[in-house]
């Protein structure tokens, strides 16, 4: 099947069209800065590129841009108004927050799309962008289906003790209040390949994926379902990142507000953008200069690494007391594909759970999927480059082709919809 991916973000519009048989890729693109004078286009289709400014005022704007990208790569406009004959045969939609209306890929009809609305005030930096993003496409691509995928989704299948914060419970109950999770594409993809890897049924394994990059989450995959994961409510909670704080005492937030005489959104500012690696460091937000200052003795870069190396190694020794044992740690993403050096430091005391590291094939894994674990450990390690397009595309066939989400919980509703809970009710 052939299918246009498309990511609205807060500023870009990130799109691939592939298939979703072996992930064959006929275009790539993105157009970033929109809004801004100038934006920036690139794409490529393998025989042509193009890399430049363009004018961009808005998210529809940007999806004209794409729409003309695939009209070339695909040879004749036409094939977009029906499914087959060697053209488009769906539209994958990343959508961050789907809040508990959402348990897995839904087909986009008028009622999706209003649901898809009622979680923005659960991600108002993503959502608004996902929603004109989805207006748009479904505008310029009418004869094609539409479906949405949600970072969230795959997190669904966590139980209450899991995604329940010690809050009054009409928090939850009136006001959505519960940790979501995020990255549920990269998580599900590397588990699948996971289990591909080692050869394996994924229904019988336990793992821990570390999606690790400028944003960082894990996740405690029991059997193929995500029973935790580290970031919450949003994607600031858990492990230390790029400029996110992470895990944090609740208390120094308003301890913060009154010493420093910040407000709330200045307090969040400084939480989601000027913390974390390069809030530590005073340095650099890029895992790259951390590493390479701190070999040349800075000891604020240093630190820096440490606390992160420290605290995902926290989450998988957590985690695999979730699971109750653990089969597999998965590294992904930017820093988890190309950093054998964080990924030794992550494994190193987790020894005790029979963790045994293989240098030479931790050092050769980079952006390169591979066990780095040796043959003998009971616990394998392995680096595995994510791609959360084809795990989108990979998903709508399976939506369309009736066969189901592959990584959701189960839905309430026709278009996996759910007929209950608070986020359903509200939405």
């Amino acid at each position: 099947m052939k299918v246009l991916v498309i990511n609205c973000g807060s500023s870009s519009v990130k799109y691939d069209l592939l298939s979703s048989a072996d992930g064959a890729r006929r275009v790539g693109g993105a157009v970033t800065r929109v809004g801004a004078t100038p934006a920036h286009h690139q794409w490529s289709d393998g025989a042509a590129s193009f890399d430049g400014d363009v004018s961009c005022p808005s998210y529809g704007r940007a999806l004209e841009l794409v729409e003309e990208v695939v009209w070339r790569a695909l040879g004749d406009p036409a094939t977009f108004t029906a499914r087959g004959a060697g053209g488009l045969e769906a539209v994958g939609h990343r959508v961050v927050h789907g809040g508990e209306a959402f348990t897995r890929p839904t087909l986009l009809d008028d009622a999706a799309v209003a649901a898809i609305r009622g979680c923005i005030p659960l991600a108002p930096l993503h959502n608004p962008a996902n929603v004109e993003g989805i207006e748009r496409a479904r505008q310029l691509f009418p004869g094609v289906p539409h479906v949405a995928v949600f970072d969230t989704s795959f997190h669904q299948t966590m139980p209450p003790e899991a995604y329940l914060y010690g809050l009054p419970y009409e928090m939850y109950e009136k006001h959505r209040v519960r940790r979501y999770g995020f990255h549920g594409p990269s998580h599900a993809y590397v588990a699948g390949e996971a289990a591909r890897l080692l050869e394996r049924p994924l229904e019988a394994l336990r793992l821990v994926t570390c999606h690790l990059g400028n944003g960082s989450s894990l996740c405690a995959v029991d059997r193929g379902r995500s029973v935790d994961t580290s970031m919450g409510f949003t994607p600031l909670e858990g492990l230390l990142m790029g400029t996110r704080c992470g895990d944090l005492d609740p208390a120094i937030v308003p301890y913060l507000c009154r010493t420093l005489g910040k407000t709330p959104d200045e307090l969040d500012a400084l939480m989601n953008r000027e913390s974390g690696l390069l809030g530590v460091s005073g340095r650099s937000r890029d895992m790259r200069d951390l590493l390479g200052r701190a070999g040349a003795g800075d000891t604020r870069a240093a630190l820096a690494v440490d606390i992160y190396a420290r605290r995902v190694a926290r989450y998988v020794g957590a985690y695999a007391a979730v699971l109750g044992g653990l089969d597999g740690v998965v590294f992904t993403a930017g820093i988890g594909e190309n950093s054998p050096e964080v990924r030794a430091r992550v494994l190193a005391p987790l020894a005790f759970l029979g963790v045994e590291l293989d240098p030479a094939a931790n050092d050769a894994a980079r952006g390169v999927a591979g066990r780095i674990t040796t043959a003998r450990s009971p616990v394998a390690a392995l680096a595995i480059p994510t791609n959360e397009s084809l795990q989108i595309a990979r998903d709508c066939e399976r939506l369309l082709s009736g066969g189901g989400s592959g990584g959701g919980g189960a839905a309430g509703g026709g278009h996996g919809v759910a007929s209950g809970g608070a986020a359903g009710s509200a939405a």
